[in-house]
């Protein structure tokens, strides 16, 4: 099977790893050129966009935000702030409503700080964090600044002491921070105790295939049909048109094309600082450029080699 360039949404297994299934794409499509939009931990199931061919060079202008469903688990605390990890404290839960405690998820909604988990793959002096932990140095992790967009208690287990919710929230979110500091602002203990993302990159799970699928079908599941073309991951940043030869020329050589500025002022919502994608007449994607309105043009940030 010849590769071809676009997006293919797995629906990750537990255990599996992000790398995992990058790994047996690669050997499916019998390429190398093939790479995950961002890890999904192993015990974490559900959406895991996969770029392939030209689509890994824009994995950096997909859309950011993601979706998760999860069960927190009160009265327990781990090292790695997930059910999987060392307890380390166990105690009660309050008995509350689910209104007082739809009203304490507040403090998680909107722009939030959070310190992430010790057993996490954030940089502290030039190495991850989670091999220091495995170590058992001692170390402290500065809070970071992340967004959730959606916050929602989908079910209140009283008797169990488990929270299921719905969090729409920007990259970098560690729900296993969540959990740890649900369970400290109730004045009890915390821990992830499952996790499924929905959606990640402007991907949904719905339009996902399991490895397992593809491994029992063999050649008989045609992958290029769930495979999406890169310019439809892209619906969410701007579009210039070339119609001429010599611009495209121009594009594929790297030089900057001029532009009409009158062309951008028609859309208010155009931001100057974001990227743009070009395409030609056919709609065919030509690279990401950025506009530069004092001299009216668009250069090049990547360009597709011409076919």
């Amino acid at each position: 099977m010849e590769p071809k360039d676009g997006f293919l949404v797995i629906n990750k297994d537990k255990g599996c790893t992000s790398h995992d299934c990058v790994r047996k794409i690669r050997k499916f499509l019998n390429t190398k050129k093939v790479g995950h939009t961002g890890t999904l931990d192993p015990e974490v199931i559900g959406t895991l966009p996969i770029a392939i061919g030209s689509a890994t060079r824009f994995i950096q202008y997909l859309p950011q935000g993601k979706t998760y469903i999860g069960k927190i688990k009160l009265g327990i605390r781990t090292n790695t702030d997930d059910i999987h990890g060392e307890i380390i404290n166990q105690t009660s839960w309050p008995e509350i409503s689910d209104q007082k405690l739809d009203e304490y998820l507040n403090r998680f909604r909107g722009i939030i700080k959070q310190i992430p988990p010790k057993v996490s793959s954030v940089h502290v002096n030039g190495e991850r964090a989670y091999k220091k932990s495995f170590r058992n140095e001692i170390f402290e992790l500065a809070p970071r600044e992340v967004k959730i967009e959606e916050l929602i208690l989908i079910k209140w287990d009283q008797l169990n002491g488990i929270i299921e919710i719905k969090i729409k929230c920007s990259s970098g979110t560690y729900i296993r921070s969540i959990a740890r500091d649900i369970g400290e602002i109730l004045n009890s203990e915390g821990c992830l105790l499952e996790l499924k993302r929905t959606s990640a990159c402007g991907f949904d799970e719905k339009n996902s295939i399991k490895i397992s699928d593809i491994e029992k079908e063999k050649r008989g599941v045609n992958l290029k049909k769930f495979i999406i073309p890169t310019i439809s991951a892209l619906n969410h940043i701007s579009t210039f048109v070339i119609s001429h030869e010599e611009q495209i020329n121009f594009w594929q050589t790297g030089r900057a094309i001029k532009v009409d500025i009158n062309y951008f002022q028609e859309s208010k919502s155009f931001d100057y600082k974001k990227p743009i994608k070009v395409v030609d007449k056919n709609k065919t994607l030509l690279g990401i450029g950025f506009l530069n309105k004092d001299q009216y043009n668009i250069k090049p940030k990547l360009v597709l080699n011409a076919k």
